[in-house]
């Protein structure tokens, strides 16, 4: 989305900002030969990250080279997802700040990282059936993001005891921003440094916490960036993803400010639109390639998605809730995950973006890949080991897609007893009965899950709940689970009378309960 500039401070001329620069300059030496704390660099090959890393990287480079041998990490994570045209310039920026850091003697190393494959988008979303992103389900940030660097971080605490964590936050980005900053600088011993709430004996170095949008461009574009990479190019990837793909001057802090675009993940549903793509296409015939990306993101975009979802919890329970339409309170289901068909449909359509923009994309992003090796053998792992779904449907989609082979990394990988064969007769005899399709799969895959173990610990406890999830229709579960939830209430409520209803009248309870 577009940022909003907001007016937390009043304009400063270019003399009073190349003051602040030569303070920031003494404060990052200072602090940084003040004790052995390591220190990492969020870098997400933006704007304000790059400012970041240009800051410190003169600052410590003014530094005697006897003093500059504490390791400063510089760290990005690639959620794998990423805006392509940043993934690559991010990943050339990583192979140039090692090459420069070498060749100036800097104690700069850079990282590129990634969320585990169990934990990636595709493998949570067409694997387990995530539904996409929503406020009340922002299930990828943590999985994607946060926990990738705070593993890293965490392993040189372990070695170190403290970090330092430098970042390009600003209170002017937003003013949610600004309220989070402001209330984490109650806790501060030194300026620009606080507590990290979420990671321990970690510290938060905002460096540019007070400079506007228009000052951060002024001093990437007037101070040149010492690992050799030239700001205007990333000027340009900003500009060309503003929609009105211009850069106008700016007179005060009402005047949108020139690349103020952001970029994230191509996937995003926590955004209306995605602004920056949208426009990187409107403004570039050579970007026309990146559409059946946003194509899928807009297609995942939809207010709801009830149809494409199973109407039980991704454990199988019925889960209720009350909601109020028009002053009336009604009871309904929480769905769970994509169905079968709709994360067999996301997996085909990926594959089919990744076959297309290979054949369409410049010469230079032709080995794009969207969904990599890996993610795919995990999808095929829990659609057969998880999911009992031994018709093995992804090698199918796979080759009519590509045209190749699924040659799967796992060991072993589809060795089964039951395959699409077995999978067809079942669906005959079943006769579009889903849910009696479901327990027959569910009770055979879990009977040949045990059949090579040479103790079968468990199997009755795994057939019961195959029982417990998937031997009612959806109408009968959901029936059974508004009972259960009045029989609950009427405990809680002390009324004799309506658990003696519910529990022997004419409702029929499993025997379990």
């Amino acid at each position: 989305m577009i940022g909003k500039q907001i007016s937390i401070f009043p304009p400063r001329t270019v003399e009073e900002l190349v003051e602040d620069i030569a303070k920031l300059n003494l404060e990052i030496q200072e602090l940084y030969c003040e004790n052995d704390i390591p220190w990492v660099i969020g870098y997400s090959g933006g704007k304000d990250s790059t400012a970041v890393l240009q800051l410190i990287w003169n600052a410590i480079k003014q530094l005697p080279e006897e003093k500059r041998q504490k390791k400063i990490y510089v760290l990005t994570t690639d959620t794998r997802v990423e805006n392509p045209i940043v993934a690559a310039w991010v990943s050339k920026s990583i192979a140039q700040i090692n090459k420069a850091a070498a060749e100036q003697t800097m104690p700069m190393e850079a990282h590129l990282i990634y969320p585990e494959t169990k934990e990636s988008f595709w493998t949570c979303l067409i694997g387990k059936g995530y539904p996409a992103p929503r406020r009340g389900f922002r299930w990828c940030t943590d999985r994607m993001k946060i926990n990738p660097a705070n593993a890293f971080i965490r392993e040189r605490i372990k070695i170190h005891g403290e970090t330092i964590i430098a970042l390009g936050i600003r209170k002017a980005e937003s003013t949610a921003r600004a309220q989070r900053m402001e209330k984490h600088q109650k806790g501060r011993w030194r300026e620009r440094l606080s507590v990290n709430s979420r990671l321990p004996n970690s510290l938060i170095y905002s460096v540019i916490e007070d400079w506007r949008t228009d000052e951060v461009w002024m001093y990437l574009l007037q101070w040149e960036n010492p690992w050799g990479y030239t700001n205007k190019e990333l000027l340009n990837m900003y500009q060309g993803a503003t929609a009105d793909n211009e850069c106008p001057l700016v007179i005060d802090t009402s005047t949108p400010s020139c690349g103020d675009s952001r970029f994230g993940c191509w996937v995003c549903t926590m955004v209306s639109k995605d602004k920056s793509m949208e426009a990187m296409i409107q403004n570039d015939d050579e970007k026309d390639w990146l559409q059946p990306l946003l194509d899928i993101r807009n297609e995942l975009d939809i207010e709801n998605d009830r149809d494409r979802r199973d109407f039980r919890r991704i454990y199988g329970t019925v889960d209720l809730f009350e909601k109020n339409v028009d002053g009336k309170t009604t009871i309904e289901n929480i769905p769970g995950p994509y169905t079968k068909y709709w994360r067999e449909y996301w997996l085909r359509k990926v594959l089919e973006a990744q076959v297309k923009v290979r054949q369409t994309a410049p010469e230079e992003m032709r080995d794009i890949t969207l969904i990599t090796h890996e993610e795919l053998s995990e999808i095929r792992s829990i659609w057969l080991e998880q999911k009992h779904e031994f018709d093995d449907s992804l090698p199918r989609i796979y080759k009519e897609v590509t045209g190749e082979e699924f040659i799967d990394i796992r060991v072993g990988a589809g060795n089964n007893l039951l395959g699409s064969d077995e999978w067809d007769i079942l669906e005959e005899i079943c006769d579009e009965d889903t849910m009696l399709l479901e327990l027959m799969a569910k009770l055979l895959d879990t009977e040949r899950q045990y059949y090579t173990k040479s103790r079968r610990i468990g199997i009755y406890d795994a057939l019961e709940k195959c029982f417990e999830t998937s031997s009612r229709s959806k109408e009968e579960a959901l029936e059974n689970a508004r009972l259960k939830r009045d029989l609950k209430n009427a405990v809680s409520e002390g009324d004799a009378g309506k658990v003696k209803q519910l529990t022997w009248g004419n409702i029929k309870f499993p025997k379990e309960n």
